[in-house]
């Protein structure tokens, strides 16, 4: 497959310390990227944004659909997405490496995405990796250190890994395997359906407000659940309102105001249709179960971890579930350690 890469469009001016360097732009082909399941995407663009001294390997960063190309850092009242785990010093240590991040093709950010009433093709975790090869391309990064991926991150990690290998050294996959749980997948077709229905009748924020609060209930884990919210309910006129209930609609609400609804249903839609040849991914991975994970059950984990040729297969608990990966900096900051070279665990395996 050929990607013509055409122009690209970079704002902002790096400070006078390399250590803080940053770039961002926009990247373009022409004419058309081919994608996996079929069809094409007409001229697309990819957002990206690069941090970190030059000096330093390059580690791309990659999160769940929402995430955006700000992985880490606070600009202009804007917030990193994994600001708890990437940055100076902390698990991700960017005094050691340099991150790259991307909006995802499909996605609400800047990257080529769905048009509200305009039909929009299926997308593949392979098809965002070709991106990021085309992004390599342009930057002029022969080699990525590593790709740390964690949700759909993982899956695109995976797929880049099956396809690219000798484009990177090293994956992270954190609660993503080579397919999905039918469960999971089950949970997410109600989701999208339930979009789709607010989309057709007009009322496109509330469905994803529902679609968004009946994710939550799967991201997280029973026991924190039971921990929180084991308070009664008030009353609101005849009308009982419990405390999860609060919570779960207070972050479909949030979640509305910032995602586009086609978007969800595009890159939900890739996380079940990701399916990757594990056997055939020829590169290190460090694969990241948590074991009260919903979505990503720990017995697909350590099945992937067993069908890859060279993999080490980290687990820990956590009450967060599948979110972990955004709360649990202590217990990633070992694992990420075999990125930045603050380890000795490659000595020891």
């Amino acid at each position: 497959m050929s990607i013509r890469p055409t122009s690209s469009t970079t704002t902002g001016t790096p400070p006078a310390a390399p250590a803080a360097a940053v770039s961002e732009g926009v990247l373009a082909w022409t004419p058309e990227l081919p994608l996996y399941h079929g069809g094409a995407l007409q001229a697309p663009k990819l957002a990206w944004r690069l941090s970190g001294n030059p000096a330093h390997p390059v580690v791309l960063v990659l999160g769940g659909i929402s995430a955006s190309r700000r992985v880490f850092g606070v600009e202009n009242g804007l917030r990193g997405w994994w600001n708890e785990v990437v940055g100076p010093g902390r698990a991700l240590d960017t005094h050691r490496v340099r991150v790259l991040g991307m909006d995802y093709l499909g996605g609400s950010g800047d990257s080529t995405r769905p048009t509200p009433g305009v039909a929009f093709p299926s997308l593949s975790s392979f098809d965002q990796a070709a991106a990021v090869v085309a992004l390599l391309d342009h930057l002029g990064i022969a080699r990525l250190r590593a790709i740390v991926g964690a949700s759909y991150g993982g899956m695109v990690a995976l797929a880049f890994g099956q396809r690219f290998a000798q484009r990177v050294e090293r994956l992270v996959v954190i609660s993503a395997s080579d397919c999905a749980h039918p469960m999971a997948t089950a949970w997410r077709s109600v989701q999208r359906s339930i979009v789709r229905f607010g989309v057709r009748v007009g009322e496109p924020g509330q469905g994803m407000e529902l679609a968004r609060a009946l994710a939550m209930s799967t991201y997280r884990s029973p026991e924190e659940f039971a921990a929180r919210f084991r308070a009664p309910p008030r009353m609101d006129g005849p009308q009982p309102v419990f405390p999860v209930e609060e919570y779960l609609y207070a972050r479909g609400r949030d979640y509305a105001a910032r995602y586009q609804p086609e978007s969800f249903v595009c890159l939900s839609e890739s996380i079940d249709l990701h399916r990757v040849d594990a056997a055939a991914i020829r590169v290190r991975t460090e694969v990241v179960a948590v074991r009260e994970d919903q979505l990503v059950p720990l017995g697909d984990m350590r099945a992937l971890a067993a069908r890859l040729p060279d993999s080490y297969l980290h687990e820990f608990s956590s009450l967060h579930g599948h979110d972990a990966f955004l709360k649990e900096a202590a217990q990633l900051k070992p694992i990420l350690s075999t990125v930045t070279g603050t380890t000795g665990r490659d000595e020891e395996s």
